[in-house]
C-alpha cells in the first residue's frame, strides 16, 4: 500500500471515531461486531468453574466500587421492584428473597481494569425470578437499576430532573437466565454489606464486574436494549467473560 493510501485510510478511520459518540460511526460498527462475536461464543449452560475455598480473597482486599461520593445506604422501606413485560410484577424484601430457592457459588470475579478476585455468593437465580414474575418471552432484554447515584454539585436533591441518573446496566436475556446469574444477598457466608452492594446486588459469573449492578432497586423486563452507566460512556455492552 502506498503512503498516500495508508494516510487516507487512517484519516477515514479517525473521522469515524468520535469519543463523544461511542456508539456511532466506526466505533459503533466495531461494537456491533464485538457484541455479535461474544454472543456466538456464549453458551447458556456453560458454567464458570468453582474456585477452591483456599483461594477466597480476603474481604479487606476485595475492591469497593460505587459512583456515589459515599457508600450508598438503602432508602427506608427499600424493596426490589420487578416489573416491565411480566404477568405478575413483584415487590420483594430481602426476607422475600430468602424464602425463594437459594443458590451458592464460589467463582472468580473479573474486572475490566485487569484485576480479579474470588468470593462466595449466595442468593436467588434470576431464572427463578423470571418464573416467579411470569417474564414474557418477548422481553429479550433486562435493565437493572440501582439507588447508587453520582453526586451532582449545586443541584437540589428534591429536584429529580436535575439529579444525575443512578447506576444502571442493560443485559441480554440469555445472560440474565444463565444458571450462575443471581440476585445476591450474601457474600462469603454472611449477609451482603453496604460496601459490596447491600441489601441486594446482581452477580454473575458470565459478565465483567461493571455489569454486576450493586444496590439494586429495579429489575425491568423489556423488548428493547438499553445502555447503562458505563456503557453510555463507551464501555462494551455485552461484556462477557
Amino acid at each position: 500500500m502506498k503512503r498516500r493510501q495508508l494516510l487516507t485510510f487512517a484519516l477515514l478511520g479517525a473521522a469515524g471515531c468520535n469519543s463523544e459518540k461511542p456508539h456511532d460511526g466506526l466505533l459503533g460498527a466495531m461494537e456491533k461486531w464485538n457484541d455479535g462475536a461474544q454472543r456466538l461464543l456464549f453458551r447458556k449452560q456453560k458454567l464458570a468453574p468453582e474456585e477452591p475455598e483456599r483461594l477466597l480473597t480476603r474481604m479487606e482486599d476485595f475492591p469497593i466500587y460505587h459512583v456515589a461520593p459515599d457508600v450508598p445506604v438503602a432508602p427506608k422501606g427499600w424493596r426490589l421492584e420487578v416489573k416491565g413485560l411480566c404477568s405478575k410484577p413483584l415487590s420483594l424484601s430481602v426476607d422475600d428473597l430468602q424464602r425463594l430457592p437459594r443458590t451458592d457459588m464460589r467463582v472468580r470475579h473479573h474486572c475490566v481494569e485487569g484485576w480479579s478476585a474470588v468470593a462466595s455468593w449466595h442468593g436467588v437465580r434470576m431464572s427463578e425470578i423470571a418464573r416467579a414474575c411470569g417474564a414474557d418471552p418477548r422481553a429479550r432484554f433486562v435493565e437493572f437499576n440501582s439507588f447508587d447515584r453520582p453526586d451532582s454539585p449545586g443541584s437540589d436533591d428534591d429536584d429529580d430532573e436535575k439529579m444525575p441518573k443512578p447506576y444502571a446496566s442493560g443485559w441480554d436475556r440469555e445472560s440474565v437466565d444463565h444458571p450462575q446469574t443471581l440476585l445476591a444477598y450474601g457474600m462469603n457466608g454472611e449477609l451482603l454489606t453496604p460496601d459490596h452492594g447491600a441489601p441486594v446486588r446482581l452477580y454473575s459469573a458470565v459478565k465483567l464486574g461493571y455489569k454486576n449492578v450493586k444496590y439494586l432497586s429495579e429489575v425491568v423486563y423489556q423488548p428493547m436494549r438499553t445502555g447503562g452507566y458505563w456503557e453510555d460512556q463507551g464501555y462494551e455492552w455485552f461484556a462477557g467473560v
